[in-house]
Order: structure tokens, then C-alpha cells, then sequence
């Protein structure tokens, strides 16, 4: 792909250097027009019908059964990364003393709701601490074990794009009889993530980041072996024969076939649906490893100029091709983001990194634009 070629697809002023997808992504003009005719849509609600409270949502789950080489069958509709792995956390069986593998400064979304299982099962929350080497998958490795029942993980490290190899982790996790719960939101879109090598028990993504859909949105995909557990809301969308809504009444005790008993409660989002959908097919257009090809070329370039001003930055054999943290000397401004947003480049401190995102929308004008900013406030 050529550099910046799809900026035209996003609104995105020639001034600004966004190099912040990780934050939350720009918006494609087609899934504006989307939402706008969407919103109009329900000004006529007798346009409605019985049949569109399931077309949308069997669409969306099919599409995103797609982008993961997963079945329909498996895909949930969920409204936030925390509500699927609120989800996870309620049907994976944990005992007392057996552990719960999470990464240091990991996402809060994937650590609270194990702090909190750990503390109800007398279960034990051990955190791997940050390889010095960038090698998260390594680390976590040495921590699987007969004692482990799960391990929570993402795709790639949130602060700065480090990677863990998933399709070893989950090689590990199924030897170990551990449950593998992935929270894919800061890679899947970005970054080639198949569940039939994973083997994921439940793997989440918000879509408003790398997927480019919109806000309170999400999937979560279910293993084949827990799609028969226990939803956190008993919607009547999740229920057998529902699709008849004259026999709404008589209430039934089966649910909807595969993950669909998880679906969150109004599912049939008649906005944010056809949003999330638009925004897939674009993906699927493009397809995963062009974007990854892409944006590793971007990221490169960040390295490359990173290391030429004595910065540290992760490796790109040891991180996503979509994201890099460059690393921050103490002396930093704490106040270092706002002061490039002042100059129109938009980036995101997280922990000790500055995160760099860019998307297809980026070029090699914004990253010198980056670079020269920071020329002017770093130490």
C-alpha cells in the first residue's frame, strides 16, 4: 500500500499528524454516512421491522467472524471489551491456589475482573513483570504451569506495542488445562490474529480503535467449549425462537444457538451496527496483513528516527508493526502529549512510553512532523 493513499477515506485535516489509532481511530467517511442515514432511519420506526432486529446483528457477527477465520456461531455481540471479559471471568473454572497469569501495567479491563476472581476463589493474581527484553511471550511461558487456570492476555502490550506470540501462549495454556482469554482491542484489524491457530477460549475487541467502528461496540469470539455457560443478562434476544414476537409471552428455558446467549441486552443497535459493519468491510478489503504491512513501514521509519535522537524504542521483532513506544527519560514534560497536540501532532503517553499509532491515513510527513515537534521539547 502506498503511503497515505486512503487519507481521503477519513476526514482528516493536512495539518494534522494523527498518529494516535490506538487512542481511538478517526472515522471513515463511509461509516459517517452510514450512521447518518441510520440515525434518520429511526424517525421512522414503521420502517422497522420484526426481521431487523436480527439481519443486522447475524451480518455484524458473520463479518467479524470473518476478520478472526472463526464461525458465526462463536461471535458475540458485546458492548465493551469489559463486558466480555466480565463474561470470561464468570464461566472459566478457577479453584483455590491455582493461578491467574496477567502482564504488568496490563489494560485495567483485563486485570480488574481477575483481581476480583481471585479474591472470590482464594485463587492467586500472578503478574509477570516487564522482560527487560521486550519478550512478553517468553516471560509468560516460564509462568505456565499444572497450577495455572488462566491466562488473561492481549495481543500486544497496550503501553507500547511489545507482542506476545499467542499461538504459543495458547499451546502452552491447553497443555497446562488453563483457560486462554485474549483482549484483542489494541490489535485486531491491524495485526493478523486467526482463532483457528490461537485457539482462544474468549477473545474480546472493542471496535473503536483498530477495527475503526464506532464507540460502545464490541465482539467477543467463544470457544467452542464455553458456549453453553452462563451470560451476565438474560435478554430475550438470547433466547430460543425469539424471532417471534407474538409468542414473546411464552417464556422458554433454551437459549439461542452458540454465543448468542452472551449477545449484550438491545443488541440490535440500528446505529451502531450498520457503523461496525461498513467499517469491516473496509478492513476485509484491504485485508488484515496489507494494513500490518503498512503500518510496519510507518512504525519502522518511527524506530529509525527514535534511534537517530538517542531514544529508546521497542524493536520490531518484538512488537506489533502497528504501534512502538518510544521510551521517556525522566526529565520528559509530563505535560509532553499536549504540548505536540498544540502543534498539531497527536500522539498518547502510556506508562513510561510515548505510544506512536499511525494508520493507513499517515504518511512520512507526519512522522518528520513528529520528530520535529519533539526536537522542541525533549531534553
Amino acid at each position: 500500500m502506498n503511503l497515505g493513499e486512503h487519507r481521503g477515506l477519513f476526514e482528516i485535516p493536512e495539518d494534522v499528524a494523527y498518529l494516535n489509532c490506538a487512542y481511538m481511530s478517526p472515522q471513515l467517511r463511509s461509516v459517517r454516512r452510514v450512521g447518518e442515514e441510520a440515525v434518520r432511519r429511526k424517525s421512522r420506526p414503521w420502517e422497522i421491522t420484526p426481521g431487523d432486529f436480527f439481519e443486522d446483528s447475524e451480518g455484524a457477527r458473520g463479518l467479524f467472524a470473518r476478520l478472526v477465520r472463526g464461525d458465526a456461531e462463536g461471535v458475540a455481540i458485546i458492548p465493551s471489551a469489559s463486558y466480555g471479559l466480565a463474561i470470561a471471568a464468570a464461566n472459566v473454572r478457577v479453584a483455590e491456589g491455582e493461578a491467574i497469569v496477567v502482564l504488568e501495567e496490563q489494560f485495567p479491563s483485563n486485570v480488574y475482573p481477575w483481581r476480583d476472581l481471585a479474591k472470590r476463589t482464594g485463587a492467586k493474581l500472578v503478574t509477570v513483570p516487564r522482560p527487560a527484553d521486550h519478550d512478553w511471550t517468553t516471560a509468560v511461558l516460564e509462568r505456565i504451569d499444572g497450577r495455572c487456570a488462566v491466562v488473561a492476555v492481549p495481543n500486544c502490550h497496550w503501553t507500547d506495542g511489545s507482542l506476545l506470540d499467542l499461538v504459543r501462549v495458547g499451546k502452552a495454556a491447553r497443555e497446562a488445562g488453563a483457560a486462554l482469554v485474549v483482549d484483542a482491542t489494541q490489535s485486531l484489524g491491524a495485526h493478523p490474529l486467526y482463532v483457528p491457530e490461537v485457539r482462544p477460549d474468549f477473545l474480546v475487541s472493542a471496535a473503536y480503535k483498530w477495527m475503526l467502528g464506532p464507540y460502545s461496540l464490541g465482539f467477543m469470539y467463544v470457544g467452542e467449549g464455553y458456549r453453553e455457560g452462563f451470560p451476565l443478562e438474560q435478554t430475550w434476544l438470547g433466547r430460543e425462537g425469539s424471532e417471534d414476537f407474538a409468542s414473546l409471552v411464552e417464556y422458554r428455558d433454551a437459549y439461542a444457538p452458540g454465543a448468542r446467549r452472551y449477545d449484550v441486552g438491545e443488541r440490535s443497535n440500528f446505529v451502531l451496527l450498520p457503523m461496525a459493519m461498513e467499517a469491516m468491510r473496509q478492513i476485509l478489503e484491504w485485508g488484515v496483513e496489507g494494513v500490518a504491512e503498512g503500518l510496519s513501514y510507518l512504525t519502522g521509519l518511527v524506530e529509525e528516527g527514535a534511534i537517530g535522537r538517542g531514544m529508546r524504542a521497542i524493536p520490531a521483532e518484538r512488537r506489533v508493526g502497528h504501534m512502538i513506544g518510544l521510551g521517556l527519560d525522566p526529565g520528559a514534560p509530563k505535560d509532553l502529549a499536549a504540548r505536540l497536540a498544540d502543534e498539531g501532532v497527536f500522539v498518547s503517553v502510556r506508562g513510561r512510553s510515548l505510544r506512536v499509532s499511525p494508520h493507513l491515513y499517515n504518511t512520512q510527513g507526519d512522522v518528520t512532523k513528529l520528530f520535529d515537534a519533539l526536537a522542541r521539547h525533549l531534553p
